[in-house]
């Protein structure tokens, strides 16, 4: 179940940067991509793809259970889910605020709505919360890349990447829509890596 968990959401990770329309947020065409679809299929997958990582590392503490890693792989599932539900609250919010503007925005025909939206994205409470919790996700990453590096028991890198690309979530925020796709399709292919070292190591384990 943690490797299937892993697999979805890296899968999710690549659609919620390749469905996403990114337009100018100011004007309607960006009021227009907050009430597509697209907006919202996009976020609702980082949403579950942001809740299905820490059961995949609950997985990987259950896998380590009995050996000195063990405690390193609960730590990084505490903190995992801890900023997962931290950084899911600000997802929420783009998901059902934000629609709600740019349907207004665009019914109204006025462009001047969308500086609601970027109010409350970039209010100060919300963007500390948001950050605590991408804080949090790429703490988790890289005390799971530890776990498993130390333990023996999958393969050493397996965890390395996607706890490479985590630990970039926030600054991949700053990239064009092109390399955001990139940075998806990277934790996609990472993910289903770590994903297909814990299934083996998982069908093999007497």
């Amino acid at each position: 179940m943690g490797a299937i968990a892993f697999a979805i959401a890296g899968v999710l990770f690549a659609v919620y940067e390749i469905v996403a329309p990114r337009a100018d947020e100011s004007t309607l065409d960006g009021a227009a991509a907050w009430a597509s679809a697209g907006w919202s299929i996009a976020h609702i997958s980082a949403i579950v793809g942001l809740i299905l990582i820490p059961l995949g590392y609950g997985a990987i503490r259950g896998f380590l259970d009995g050996t000195p890693q063990e405690g390193t792989a609960h730590l990084a599932t505490v903190i995992g889910s801890i900023g997962s539900g931290l950084t899911v609250s600000y997802y929420g919010a783009e998901v059902y605020g934000l629609k709600a503007i740019g349907e207004r925005a665009v019914a109204d025909g006025d462009p001047s709505l969308t500086d609601v939206g970027n109010d409350f994205r970039l209010d100060p409470t919300a963007m500390t919360i948001f950050l605590i919790g991408l804080v949090f996700v790429a703490v988790a990453a890289v005390l799971v890349a530890i776990a498993v590096w130390r333990s023996g028991s999958l393969p050493r890198w397996s965890a390395v990447p996607l706890a490479a690309l985590l630990v970039t979530m926030l600054p991949q925020f700053f990239l064009p829509h092109a390399g955001r796709i990139v940075w998806g399709v990277l934790v996609a292919f990472a993910a289903l890596w770590l994903a297909a070292a814990l299934w083996r190591a998982s069908s093999v384990r007497p």
